[in-house]
């Protein structure tokens, strides 16, 4: 793997979550069988699915990615409230797709995250969704220390979902990132040093798959994911395998692709696959600010 610069991965990491989640948004809530009878095997960005998007539209795994991003370089130094207005504001704004657990915390949001998200999780009688996961990737972008890594990976978790195993998981996560960022570690090596010892270790195995579907269950996400990212050799076949797997793609596709965009870099994602997102000068405008408040020049 050729070496990269920290601009290249930061904005690869931003630009992977959005071609991942629009290349999937075509195919979410489909089942594999009904992908290959609609799309053959889905290589391109063309929009349509359950949400109606244009080719190259994105959905709310993004939108929230940019909200956390948005928080991050408005307050650096305690983020949460600023990542909460930018929460707000998207939900306001009356979008296309919005995750159960998160429009529950969002439309009951009284002055007190934790506390939201307390009662969305006992009134939904859960909250180990994937909607934490899909968006904590800025968190590495922006940081370059560790313990600001995990700190604040677990509290924009918090914020909407209560469940320790969605904080746990955007740590882990986003550890793994920043191994890649600051490191320089090879993916592969990087998910291997912080998956021993968990219930994810039996995919590092000759062969093994994710023992579950590709639901929006946070463990079951992460478990696709990390196959994923395990068993691809391009940022390519990551986005597009998680496409054509269906269920949940477009999350599992932004999450796996913004790993996948950090390691291979922008200059690894495939030209046709960035040009395409509408929304690619905010991506590049937020992965500048990004940078440059990693590197001290915000």
């Amino acid at each position: 793997m050729k070496s990269l610069s920290l601009h290249d991965r930061i904005r690869g990491g931003l630009y992977g979550v959005a071609v991942g989640d629009a290349l999937g948004g075509t195919t979410e809530f489909m089942s594999r069988m009904s992908v290959q009878k609609k799309h053959g095997y889905l290589t391109e960005i063309v929009g349509g699915g359950v949400w109606e998007l244009e080719p190259g539209e994105v959905t709310d795994d993004t939108m929230m990615t940019l909200c956390v991003a948005d928080g991050i370089v408005k307050q650096p130094d305690a983020p949460v409230a600023a990542i909460g207005e930018h929460f707000l504001t998207w939900y306001r704004s009356n979008p296309k797709d919005i995750g159960n657990i998160i429009r529950s915390v969002l439309s009951g949001y009284d002055g007190n995250w934790t506390e939201a998200s307390f009662v969305a999780h006992m009134n939904l009688g859960q909250s180990a969704g994937n909607g934490a996961l899909m968006r904590c990737l800025p968190v590495a972008l922006a940081y370059a220390e560790l313990n600001d890594v995990e700190r604040l990976s677990r509290q924009q978790a918090k914020m909407t979902h209560y469940d320790e195993r969605c904080a746990a998981t955007c740590e882990m996560y986003n550890r793994i990132a920043h191994r890649m960022l600051e490191e320089g570690a090879e993916l592969r090596a990087a998910i291997a040093d912080e998956i021993k010892g968990t219930e994810y270790v039996e995919l590092l195995q000759p062969g093994a798959q994710p023992n579950c579907g590709p639901t929006g269950f946070v463990v079951d996400t992460m478990r696709w994911v990390l196959h994923l990212l395990l068993t691809s050799n391009s940022f390519e076949e990551v986005v597009q395998r998680a496409a054509n797997e269906g269920g949940d793609s477009d999350t599992i596709g932004a999450i796996a692709g913004g790993l996948a965009g950090v390691y291979y870099g922008f200059s690894g994602i495939p030209q046709r696959y960035a040009e395409q997102i509408l929304i690619k000068d905010r991506l590049d405008s937020l992965s500048e600010q990004l940078y440059a408040l990693r590197v001290g020049k915000l």
